[in-house]
């Protein structure tokens, strides 16, 4: 079997999206010419690559960051590399295309490109052989999923009070919510974001786990005296409150406070989350599939992780990252965006690819007999995108 075709499609997105109350504390939140500091990071628009064989198996991968240099890099530079190969090859395939763009590459667009043409490898591994990606990774290590809600944009607290009870009653026993006053609102915006956590702890009780946010949003001395007023909620974890490249800053941070911290969304191969691990910088480790390096990545990744007593739990519920969760040890759960309108760029997936999980009471199950990662295009409703090929 050879590869004989790597298409790439871009899914622009030209519907309605919703902007009211939307609110992370990003790091641009700091710059006063940025009105509105989400922009940076909301994204809409989704790469999606299918490599063919000669033996007519398509394989589907995807790329959500950065999607049109993403389509760029793998049309320009990696496509040549890949025709012709036998794809069941994944690590040579991965090594071929790291090692040629090491020069430009190593992280960003590159890695995403790197990723989603790895997951669509080992999705016509998969296909070829009949069985789930989860399977060829390992296997299944747990029943089910669980899985965590990852909503709770809004700042308005009644609005909050009522969508955490909602998520509480549909059964989820973890949620996910956002600081919703940035860096630039000091002690007093400290305090706002203080209130909303024990409004959803009082929403829901000391049985549901508490995640919270940051998007990269603080500086150190603001995080040491946030983890330590947010001490009371017992927070499962509380992520990426400073810029992915402070490695050593985390590291510092884990020593002011009992609070697991997490982060790795912006981290990318294993030589990152080496360095993660030798710093001794998180507890939780939150990588994407379609940004890591994909699966051929996220494996040793797993394994690294376990040997040292980190936990894997994937940015975002995709099936990219469901299909590692299941086959690691390492992993307890997984993060599930559950589909809405069109707000800052996950919810996308739903509108592209059928096949997705879909949570019953806080649970994710994925099918033994479903080969390859379960994924088809969508052929109808697609209205509102612009198809680039």
């Amino acid at each position: 079997m050879k590869i004989k075709a790597v298409r790439t499609k871009l899914y622009q997105w030209k519907g309605p999206v919703k902007t009211s109350d939307t609110i992370f504390a990003t790091p641009v939140s700091m710059l006063p010419f940025q009105a509105d500091s989400q922009a940076a990071y909301r994204f809409f628009s989704w790469l999606v690559v299918e490599v063919e064989t000669d033996t007519g198996i398509v394989g589907i991968g995807n790329a959500g960051l950065c999607p049109d240099v993403t389509k760029l890099i793998i049309d320009s530079k990696l496509k040549s590399l890949l025709i012709g190969e036998n794809p069941l090859n994944t690590e040579h395939l991965y090594e071929k295309m790291y090692r040629s763009s090491v020069a430009f590459g190593r992280k960003g667009a590159v890695l995403a490109a790197i990723s989603a043409i790895d997951i669509a490898l080992w999705d016509i591994k998969g296909l070829a052989l009949g069985v789930p990606v989860f399977m060829l990774l390992g296997g299944r290590t747990k029943t089910h999923i669980e899985t965590y809600y990852s909503r709770l944009y809004t700042r308005d607290l009644p609005s909050l009070e009522a969508e955490a009870a909602h998520y509480k009653a549909e059964g989820f026993t973890g949620m996910k919510m956002r600081c919703g006053y940035p860096l630039t609102e000091g002690r007093a915006g400290m305090k706002k974001n203080v209130e909303m956590v024990k409004l959803v702890r009082d929403t829901v009780g000391d049985d549901v786990d508490i995640m919270l946010e940051a998007y990269m949003g603080f500086n150190f001395p603001y995080a040491k005296e946030f983890l330590k007023q947010l001490e009371p909620y017992n927070l499962r974890w509380v992520e990426e409150l400073l810029l992915p490249d402070e490695i050593h800053l985390f590291a510092k941070l884990k020593e002011y406070t009992d609070t697991p911290l997490s982060g790795g969304e912006h981290a990318y191969t294993r030589f990152g989350f080496h360095d993660l691990i030798q710093a001794g910088a998180l507890d939780i480790f939150q990588f994407d599939t379609n940004r890591v390096g994909g699966f051929t990545e996220a494996q040793k990744i797993c394994t690294m992780a376990q040997m040292h007593g980190v936990e894997i739990i994937p940015h975002g519920g995709q099936m990219h990252n469901l299909h590692v969760v299941m086959s690691s040890f390492a992993s307890p759960m997984a993060e599930y965006f559950p589909q809405t309108e069109i707000e800052v760029g996950n919810e996308m997936f739903w509108y592209i690819f059928d096949g997705e999980a879909i949570a019953v009471d806080g649970k994710l199950q994925l099918n033994d007999n479903k080969p390859g990662m379960g994924l088809t295009l969508k052929t109808t409703g697609l209205e509102h995108f612009n198809i680039i090929e």
